[in-house]
Parts: C-alpha cells; sequence; structure tokens
C-alpha cells in the first residue's frame, strides 16, 4: 500500500505557458511526458462512491494499471489518502488490498456484476522531479479532458505528491510557481468532476457543513479542521464566482473569511504566536472587496429594486439605481480580478502553509475541547446578554455591536455542536439564526442612507429619489425594530444545553 500525499491545485487556462516558463522547472533532477487515458467505474447506484472508493483503470503506453484508492484525509487541496496500484489483466483483481474488509467488500460478485465506466479522462501529462531532503517531490502538470454522458470540461491542473519528502517542501515549490501563474488549491479531484459530469448536476453555491470534532482532542487540532474547512468553503465557491453572475458565489466566499475570523478569535488562547495574523491579515484585503461588492448587491436588490418596482412610474428612481448597477459591475470587477490574479492563490498557499506545521514536541497537560469549549461558550453567552441588556432601539450602534455578538456565539455553537448531544444546539441556532437574520436587515437599511447618498453625488433629482426609498422603508424598519423588542429580553436570558458527556 502506498500513502499518496499531494497538492492540487488549479491553473487557470490562460497562464499554462506563464507556467512552463517558470525558471524552476529548469531545476527539475528529470522531466517526463506522457499521456494517459483513464477510465473510472463505479455501480449505477454509485456504490462504491458512497463508501469513499474509487477505482481507476489508467493506461500507461501498452500497460493498463488499476488503482483503489480510499477517502483520506483532504482539505482544501492538500489530501493524504491510501491507495493499491496493480496490473490490470483484463479483469479486477482486488487481492492485494491490504484493508480486509474493503478487499471482501469489493471481491462480492454480485457487485463485480454490477460495476460499469462511469466517466473517462484523457490529458496529457508533463512530470518533473525535484530533490528535497531527505526524499523528493514529483510536480505534475495535466492538460486535457474530462468526458462523461457526452459531455466534457477541461484539465488544466498541477499536482505535488510527496515521496518521503516533508510537507513544507509541496509549499516551498508551490509558492515559488504561484508567483507568475494564477495556482488555487483545488478541491475537487477529476474523479469527483467526472462524478458530477455524470450525473449532469448543475454548479451551486457550496455552504459551510459541520466539522468532525470529538472531546478529547486538543483546542489546537479542532481549530487546524475547522481553519481547513473554512479554506474549503471559500475554495468550493471560488470558480463559481469567477464564472457566474450568481452573487451567492461571492457572498459565501465572504461567509467563509467571517467564520474563519470567527474561529480565530474563538481559539486565540491556544493558537500559537503569529498564526492569527498569518491567516487574518493576508485575507484582509479579499474580505474589504468581497464586501463591498455585497453590499452593492444588497443595496441594488433589497434596497432599490423593490422600490423600483413599487413605484414604476416614479421618473427620478430609475437614474439612481442605473448609477447603482454600474457601481456594483465595477465592484464585482474588482473582486473577480482580485480572485483571479497569482496573489489570491498564494494568499491561500500561504494559509495552509501555515495550517500544516511540522509535529511540535508534547509540551504538557493539554486541556481536552470539551471544557475548552464549554469555557468558550459561557463566556460569549454571558457578552451577549450584556450586550442585549445594553441594546437600545434608538441607537444603531448598540444594534450593530449585538448582531456582532451573536454571530460570533452562533458561529460558535456551530463549530462546538459536534461536541454536543444530536441536535442540542438546534433550538438556540435557529433563535439566533433569526435574530442575526433580523439584525442584518436593519444593519443593511441602516447603512444603506449613506451608500445612495454616494451614488446620488450632488445631483438633487438623485438625492430626492434617495429620500423617496428612505420613506418607503421606513414602515418596514419600524416593523424590524419592533419585532426586535421581544428577542431582547429572551436573549438576556439565553440558556445553553451542556455539551455532551466525554
Amino acid at each position: 500500500m502506498a500513502e499518496e500525499v499531494e497538492l492540487k491545485l488549479a491553473l487557470a487556462e490562460e497562464h499554462q505557458a506563464r507556467f512552463l516558463r517558470h525558471p524552476l522547472l529548469k531545476q527539475a533532477l528529470r522531466r517526463h511526458v506522457e499521456n494517459l487515458d483513464n477510465i473510472y467505474y463505479d455501480t449505477e447506484d454509485l456504490s462504491l462512491r458512497r463508501r469513499g472508493i474509487a477505482l481507476r483503470l489508467r493506461r500507461k503506453g501498452h500497460l493498463w494499471l488499476q488503482t483503489v484508492k480510499l477517502a483520506g484525509a483532504s482539505a482544501a487541496g492538500l489530501s493524504s489518502r491510501p491507495e493499491w496500484e496493480t496490473p490490470y489483466a483484463g479483469h479486477f483483481d482486488f487481492s492485494a488490498i491490504e484493508q480486509p474488509a474493503v478487499r471482501e467488500w469489493l471481491q462480492r460478485p454480485k457487485l463485480l456484476a454490477r460495476i460499469v465506466p462511469i466517466c473517462e479522462t484523457r490529458f496529457r501529462r508533463i512530470t518533473w522531479e525535484f530533490a528535497a531532503a531527505p526524499g523528493r517531490v514529483l510536480l505534475t502538470l495535466d492538460r486535457g479532458w474530462i468526458v462523461a454522458n457526452g459531455r466534457r470540461e477541461a484539465i488544466s491542473e498541477v499536482e505535488l505528491e510527496l515521496a518521503a519528502a516533508p510537507v513544507h517542501a509541496i509549499f516551498a515549490i508551490a509558492t515559488q510557481l504561484a508567483q507568475r501563474a494564477a495556482l488555487t488549491p483545488a478541491v475537487l479531484s477529476k474523479a469527483e468532476r467526472g462524478y458530477r459530469l455524470h450525473a449532469g448536476t448543475p454548479p451551486a453555491p457550496f455552504k459551510a457543513g459541520a466539522v468532525g470534532l470529538s472531546a478529547e482532542m486538543p483546542p489546537g487540532d479542532a481549530f487546524r479542521r475547522i481553519a481547513l474547512s473554512c479554506l474549503e468553503h471559500l475554495q468550493q465557491n471560488h470558480h463559481g464566482a469567477l464564472t457566474s453572475d450568481d452573487p451567492e458565489y461571492i457572498h459565501q466566499m465572504r461567509v467563509a473569511t467571517r467564520r474563519l475570523r470567527a474561529a480565530l478569535r474563538l481559539f486565540a488562547p491556544v493558537l500559537r504566536d503569529g498564526l492569527a495574523d498569518s491567516l487574518r491579515l493576508p485575507l484582509a484585503a479579499l474580505m474589504t472587496q468581497l464586501g463591498r461588492a455585497r453590499d452593492l448587491d444588497v443595496l441594488l436588490t433589497e434596497i432599490a429594486n423593490p422600490v423600483l418596482s413599487a413605484l414604476p412610474n416614479e421618473p427620478r428612481l430609475p437614474a439612481l439605481a442605473s448609477d447603482i448597477t454600474n457601481r456594483r459591475y465595477a465592484a464585482r470587477a474588482e473582486a473577480l480580478a482580485l480572485l483571479a490574479a497569482p496573489d489570491y492563490g498564494r494568499t491561500l498557499l500561504a494559509a495552509l502553509e501555515s495550517l500544516h506545521p511540522e509535529p511540535a514536541a508534547d509540551t504538557g497537560a493539554v486541556i481536552p475541547l470539551q471544557g475548552f469549549a464549554t469555557g468558550r461558550l459561557r463566556r460569549l453567552r454571558k457578552k451577549l446578554r450584556r450586550l442585549a441588556a445594553a441594546a437600545r432601539l434608538e441607537q444603531p450602534a448598540t444594534l450593530h455591536a449585538l448582531r456582532i455578538g451573536v454571530k460570533r456565539l452562533r458561529y460558535a455553537l456551530e463549530f462546538f455542536a459536534p461536541l454536543a448531544r444530536e441536535r442540542a444546539f438546534a433550538p438556540a441556532l435557529q433563535r439566533l439564526a433569526a435574530i442575526q437574520d433580523t439584525l442584518g436587515q436593519l444593519n443593511d437599511l441602516a447603512n444603506a442612507g449613506a451608500l445612495l447618498m454616494d451614488c446620488a453625488g450632488d445631483d438633487p433629482r438623485l438625492r430626492e429619489a434617495v429620500t423617496l426609498i428612505g420613506g418607503w422603508h421606513g414602515p418596514r424598519y419600524a416593523a424590524l425594530l419592533e419585532s426586535i423588542t421581544p428577542e431582547l429580553g429572551r436573549l438576556a436570558r439565553l440558556q445553553l444545553p451542556p455539551l455532551a458527556a466525554a
């Protein structure tokens, strides 16, 4: 059995020539070029995929090889998983698989009879080999196509694979290559993309999911898992943001960065020196630009457009809406330029590297995660109670502070939910989500005035349109304020269920 440890990177197709001209490639010990044809197999109901098993035949020259891969650790482009590769002699042979349960399951005659081709990949691979004491790093560039059910997608990706080398060797090479070419961690393998083509599944914005945590793990390990899931959340929406007009992709990228910032704050007492800054500071510019694009999306779709629809004969509104639209397009273009630039890839690579340090020596007892989580949740709950008690409807700043407090507790509950009894946090999370939504709408309406006046400039007719929009939303703002009033008392008395016993 081999343990495959690799970093997958998407290479912008228009940057392939830049990549191939990079002087680092001339330092390789050797270079090899080959054409590879691959066929991925599964049952029609995707039994193998559900068990985390990938079955592939690969043709290299006149030789066919069978590869079985199992699901392993994978996050934000860096993965490690067991695999077995054997010659293929016209029929599947799973005898080399060293895990008995997997081997016996695959060898069942009824299963073997149902295995069919799912997708194919055809690409040209260039491989460079680099020395990285005590081992080597294999760098590959794949260019070609994924084909399934008459559909196809282009392949343009780079992989760095360890061969007895330390993990930092991967990042050292990747960072140098990303100086010239747009390289970003890839979260979908060729096989996963092939499965999507096979099913005809349309792309959709990706939302954050639960992170696997256990009560006994050190808090630092929990943070690492959470941070990696945030980076994966970011990258799952990267391609959609670049290729789709759906603003939800950019919104989800913004959510991912907010969740990462919340995790940094939540785990601050246990983070090593410099880690927070190494993650927070590089993402600050991205957060700012994504935030501007999102604010203008909201301004147009939720503030201006409803009034435009309600008052179609009002002559002052279209000009203001047109100005907002132009600013929205410009902000989106600036955000996309940032996401497509090599700097973005380097930022993510630096973040990934900071989350994959060499193992440190044991410095003593570490509080289990359950105890750490209990203390942090208690602290956030107390702070939220104080913010709720201090909130005043006539003071937007106090409602803004309350919104932040609600958001921080909600994220913490989502992070630590795997440590609680099933759905124990669900009622609190539902309440916090509803309150956060209401406070978010209030915040959007409160901020809209300044944004609208900026769009109107010195034009008196556009300023009149701003006044008109503000008046139209006035009853809605008052209703939202009224709905918040009873929630303040509930927040001030908020209780949380205890975490499950270890």
